[in-house]
C-alpha cells in the first residue's frame, strides 16, 4: 500500500516537473516572438536606409540593359512579381547628355505605329509580339534622334500616351511618370533575356551613378 503511494506521490511530482518544464517553454517562446515583433515594429535606427525606398524599389526588381544595340542606349527593365516589364529610359541614355534633353517621341516606327496599340481582356487579345531588338519608338533631341528599342521579347501591351504631349517628362521623370511602355513576355524568354541584363547594383558600379 505504502509503495502504491510513493508510486502515485512520484507521478504527480513528475507530472508537475513536466508541466513546469513546459510553462517556462512557452513563455521563452513568448518572449522571443515579442522580440521579433518589436523588430520589426521597431528596427534598430542604425540599421534603417538613409532614405525611404521608392514605390518601385518596393514593387519592382530593377535591372537594366546597356549599350542595347548600340553605345549609350542604355535601357531600364522593371519587373514586377505578376511578370510585368515596364520599359523607359536609364539615367546614363546618351539622349540626356545632348543640350536641352528630349524634345520629342514618335511611336510611329515599323511598320505600325505603336500608340494604336489597343489590348482588351484577360487574353490580352491584340497584343502585338515583339522580339528584343524591335524598335518601341524614337526619342529626339535639338540635334539628334535615337531609337528605343523592347528590351525584352514579348507582347506590347501598352505604350505611355502621355508622353506625345508631354515629351518633357522624359527628361524629368523617366524612371516614373516618364516610362515608355508595358511588355509581357513568356517566362521561358525572360529566363533568356535577364541573363544579359544587369542588376541596379552593377549597374551603379558601371556607370558611376548615385
Amino acid at each position: 500500500m505504502s509503495n502504491h503511494v510513493i508510486e502515485e506521490s512520484t507521478s504527480s511530482a513528475t507530472k508537475e516537473l513536466e508541466q513546469k518544464q513546459e510553462k517556462e517553454k512557452e513563455e521563452e517562446e513568448d518572449e522571443d516572438e515579442d522580440d521579433e515583433l518589436q523588430k520589426l515594429l521597431l528596427p534598430d535606427v542604425c540599421n534603417l536606409p538613409s532614405t525611404p525606398p521608392s514605390a518601385v524599389e518596393s514593387n519592382f526588381a530593377i535591372y537594366f540593359a546597356l549599350d542595347f544595340m548600340k553605345p549609350g542606349h542604355d535601357q531600364y527593365v522593371y519587373r514586377h512579381a505578376n511578370g510585368l516589364c515596364v520599359i523607359g529610359l536609364a539615367p546614363s541614355h546618351v539622349s540626356f547628355k545632348d543640350e536641352g534633353g528630349i524634345t520629342a517621341i514618335d511611336f510611329n516606327v515599323g511598320k505600325s505605329d505603336r500608340s494604336g496599340v489597343k489590348v482588351t481582356g484577360k487574353r490580352k487579345k491584340n497584343a502585338q509580339h515583339f522580339e528584343s531588338n524591335t524598335a518601341l519608338c524614337k526619342v529626339s533631341t535639338k540635334n539628334d534622334s535615337y531609337i528605343v528599342r523592347c528590351c525584352v521579347k514579348g507582347s506590347l501591351l501598352e505604350v505611355n500616351q502621355q508622353l506625345i504631349k508631354q515629351p518633357e517628362l522624359l527628361n524629368a521623370s523617366a524612371e516614373r511618370e516618364g516610362y515608355i511602355a508595358i511588355i509581357m513576355p513568356k517566362p521561358a524568354d525572360w529566363l533568356k533575356i535577364k541573363a544579359s541584363l544587369v542588376n541596379i547594383e552593377e549597374y551603379k558600379k558601371l556607370r558611376e551613378v548615385s
